[in-house]
């Protein structure tokens, strides 16, 4: 207890608070800016921090990993592209709304959201963490590969209003996915000769063409104007009568992050998807969503936040990053020589309390600048669209160039930018491509790994875990395709 304190006091010096407000900021503007992500922040933060004290280098990336993923939601809710790949579903409610003159009502939900979401995976983070790390350790592929299954049967869900093209979708995103070496073997695939695909499709690209390019050019078609903005700020422009109303909701979204930040390569990226299909599940009206509904912004946005605390947890105590920030966090600490794992909290108990307060304390500095924000980031809306468009079309393209360094990631973006703008006119989801994209690899990583393991693919169904993640996957699938049915009855009956 003693030591909790310790590490309070060291965090709350001015020189820590100076570096948590560096980090915090310069986080956020990454997030803000498409294409320039909270890993890309911490990349080129990272060698700065060698010089600085442990306190200090670890708060300042504690600010950057908050604010990074945080501010996603500033462009997600206002341009409609995500800042971040964990900002992916707060574009399918907070943009719509944005455009339907409530810009300033959507940005302080998500920032509600945020803030709730952060908590919890905090309170998760200080608890649990031993355990909830004992308990990830021991799942085996085969319950990872059934858990992933799961989760591609939320395809299903994202796609109740054309079951059809949703399902195409989410089978074109695992067919890209698929792209470069296979895992475990390393045999090449559908590279056509090309060294530059060896590598695969990487996320960004496909995000900033799907979601960035495409927009920008839907919109500079779009001649409709948004004439009335409500820009008036009361407080966070949400009543707590509001939040309360949606508390299942957090409860279950902000769950769902925790959980899938703990597994690894997980993390935010996949969460808000997830918990957003979720959402839409159990909606009483799921038909709303996509139209700027406040359910589909505070799943989003709770869950990809509740997972950063999630994420942190196997890096800490099994010294596994949760995803791609959490692997540069951990480079952080093995830059100070401070070795993650199981060993940490009784050889260095006062690193952890530290990066326990910074995360915390990088919550609410990120809920203070957002709420300031709240009175500035709108008013991008009263910008012209020529000058807007074509600042953001620059910037997508230098932080997609940025990533890797490579001219081919930008040529990805614009082929993905056309099959975008395709799919949209056409009607078709994007949410069921981004999710099989994501979790095709890590689905056949396992399901390999786990045939590697066992006789017969009946050991599926022998372990109780990977068992009950089946049933669960068959029984989401079942009840959505029963829906379906009963939705087009209706509408044949009205006809």
């Amino acid at each position: 207890m003693v030591e909790i304190f310790e590490a309070l006091g060291e965090v709350l010096t001015l020189h820590s608070l100076l570096f948590l407000l560096v980090g915090c900021v310069v986080g956020i503007l990454f997030g803000v800016i498409p294409g320039l992500t909270a890993t890309m922040g911490l990349a080129l933060i990272l060698p700065f921090t060698f010089a600085l004290e442990p306190t200090h280098g670890l708060i300042l990336l504690m600010g950057m990993y908050v604010g990074g993923i945080s501010g996603g939601l500033v462009a997600a809710t206002l341009l409609g592209i995500p800042g971040t790949p964990s900002s992916i579903a707060t574009t399918f409610d907070a943009y719509p709304m944005s455009k339907n003159g409530e810009p300033v009502r959507a940005m302080g939900i998500g920032i509600g959201a945020s803030v709730i979401g952060g908590t919890v995976g905090f309170i998760f983070l200080i608890f649990l963490s031993p355990i909830i790390a004992q308990f990830a350790v021991q799942l085996t592929p085969a319950d990872f590969a059934s858990l992933i299954l799961l989760s591609l049967s939320l395809i299903a869900v994202l796609s109740a209003d054309n079951m059809i093209k949703g399902i195409t979708a989410g089978v074109l995103g695992v067919g890209v996915s698929l792209v470069g070496f296979a895992p475990i073997d390393g045999t090449a695939r559908l590279t056509f000769g090309s060294i530059q695909m060896q590598a695969g499709v990487e996320i960004l690209p496909l995000i900033m063409g799907l979601f960035a390019v495409a927009i920008i050019h839907s919109e500079v078609q779009n001649d409709q104007v948004i004439e009335d903005i409500n820009l008036k700020v009361k407080g966070m422009a949400v009543s707590l009568k509001e939040v309360v109303k949606n508390k299942f909701n957090l409860l279950r979204s902000t769950l769902i992050g925790v959980g899938l930040g703990i597994l690894p390569g997980m993390g935010s990226g996949a969460s808000n998807l997830i918990a957003y299909a979720q959402t839409k599940q159990y909606s009483r009206s799921p038909e709303k969503f996509g139209k700027g509904v406040p359910e589909g912004i505070y799943s989003a946005e709770s869950s990809n936040n509740s997972a950063l605390g999630g994420a942190l947890i196997p890096m800490l105590t099994l010294g596994i990053p949760g995803d791609a920030v959490t692997a540069l966090l951990l480079g952080g600490l093995i830059i100070h020589g401070i070795q993650p794992g199981p060993l940490l909290m009784a050889e260095n108990p006062e690193i952890v309390n530290v990066v326990y307060w910074g995360f915390f304390f990088s919550i609410l500095l990120v809920f203070v600048l957002q709420l300031l924000g709240l009175r500035i980031f709108p008013r991008v809306l009263l910008m012209p669209k020529q000058y807007l468009f074509s600042f953001l079309l620059v910037m997508t393209v230098v932080g997609t160039f940025a990533m890797n360094h490579r001219m081919f990631d930008v040529w990805v973006m614009i082929v993905f930018g056309i099959i975008g703008y395709i799919l949209m006119k056409a009607k078709y989801p994007l949410a069921p491509l981004v999710l099989g994209f994501v979790l095709g690899p890590l689905f056949e990583d396992y399901f390999r790994r786990a045939l590697m393991d066992m006789e017969t693919p009946v050991g599926f169904l022998t372990s109780p875990l990977s068992a009950i993640f089946l049933i669960l996957t068959v029984s989401v699938l079942l009840i959505t395709f029963i829906q379906e049915i009963k939705k087009t009855q209706t509408k044949r009956k009205k006809n």
